[in-house]
């Protein structure tokens, strides 16, 4: 078993630690897209994505590489993760310097969504609508906006416009699995509640471990009922803290994708209940 996971947890940083770090198929996105819609009422999605600063001991001849926005060096988890809580897809080990930067775009897995090389489907209509829709990520404030990767409306935006706030309640409803995730995987494996004072491969190697052991054990569990009804919870670790905001214009495409997902939340469809 603890060759398996050693093994396991090797595999490129953006692959699915456990499935043997093949990155994700078509098909397998679609399959998240249509479980997204059934549980959380967010068709056309295929991830929540968020990151996280693992805090380190300070790097021998580092520099300033690895001292975060926070003033403590980390590393970053950058995590994609499904409607059921696994991790579908993780990039581990970015500089904590990058946090002001763009975190996504200057991750391995951010460069990859950005050129297009990871088997998204084809856009499809939405349910019930006569518009076609790119299937997208989910995010929250800290992303800037794309037309793959969707982030809510500023708060007071949403205070004169209620289909803005609809469309955001709908977002964070799903984007929640994500933060659930980071929850359990924290919850689980106590040696997050400190800075890990390990090297930095070692470090990696750790967090990815770590991934590919909660997949295993979310396969094996499949009870969903109390994580369902979880608000995301706030930070409680000493090695998890979250990654700052990216303030950047967003494309006019990603404006008309967001449009459209408004549009849909304010028609008729019902939300699914759990």
């Amino acid at each position: 078993m603890d060759t398996a996971v050693y093994e396991l947890s090797k595999h490129p940083a953006y692959g699915t630690p456990i499935d043997g770090g093949e990155e994700p198929t078509e098909n397998i996105w679609k399959k998240c897209a249509e479980e997204f819609e059934n549980r959380w009422g967010f068709p056309n999605c295929i991830g929540s994505v968020d990151g996280k600063h693992v805090t380190i001991k300070r790097p021998n001849n580092s520099g300033s590489n690895y001292w975060c926005y926070l003033h403590k060096y980390s590393i970053v988890l950058m995590a994609i993760v499904g409607p059921d809580y696994k991790f579908i897809c993780v990039d581990i080990g970015g500089f904590g310097k990058n946090s002001d930067e763009g975190i996504f775009e200057t991750s391995n897995m951010g460069k990859r969504f950005e050129q297009n090389l990871m088997s998204v489907p084809a856009p499809r209509f939405l349910p019930g609508q006569n518009e076609i829709c790119s299937y997208v990520l989910i995010g929250d404030k800290a992303f800037a906006l794309k037309p793959y990767l969707m982030r809510p409306f500023p708060y007071k935006q949403t205070l004169t416009d209620v289909r803005k706030e609809k469309y955001n309640v709908r977002l964070c409803r799903a984007r929640g699995v994500v933060e659930n995730a980071f929850h359990i995987l924290s919850q689980k494996w106590r040696i997050f509640y400190r800075p890990l004072e390990t090297k930095v491969d070692t470090t990696i190697l750790i967090v990815r471990t770590a991934c590919v052991l909660h997949n295993f054990l979310r396969s094996k569990s499949g009870d969903d009922k109390y994580f369902q009804f979880l608000e995301p919870p706030e930070p409680v670790l000493e090695a998890f803290t979250d990654i700052a905001n990216d303030p950047r214009r967003a494309a006019r495409l990603a404006f008309s994708t967001r449009d459209k997902f408004v549009n849909y939340f304010n028609s008729d469809m019902p939300m699914p209940n759990i």
